[in-house]
């Protein structure tokens, strides 16, 4: 696999994993919640865990939460408080 096939991969499962648990990487940056360098850093972290294919399964199985091992978990819930705390998502 491709350096730039990895980042797509890993952008896409940690959109999903957000997306799960009520947060939207590309709305926060467009209201200024999360910058582009700051989800950058979260996809690379992300290309660096061993948990891909248990993440799959996580995502696919429609499972609430995160998995233990999720590098973004605390990214990802700052962005859902930060959203909800404008009306941007349910809380």
């Amino acid at each position: 696999m491709s350096h730039i096939d990895k980042l797509m991969r890993h952008e896409a499962l940690m959109t999903r994993m957000a997306e799960r648990n009520g947060a939207d990487f590309a709305l926060a940056g467009q209201v200024g919640l999360i910058d582009p360098e700051e989800v950058f850093a979260a996809t690379l972290s992300c290309t660096g865990c061993a948990g891909v294919d248990a993440c799959e399964e996580h995502l696919e199985g429609g499972q609430e939460g995160f998995p233990a091992f999720c590098r973004n978990q605390e990214t990802i819930r700052r962005l859902h408080e930060d959203m909800s705390s404008i009306g941007l998502t349910e809380t």
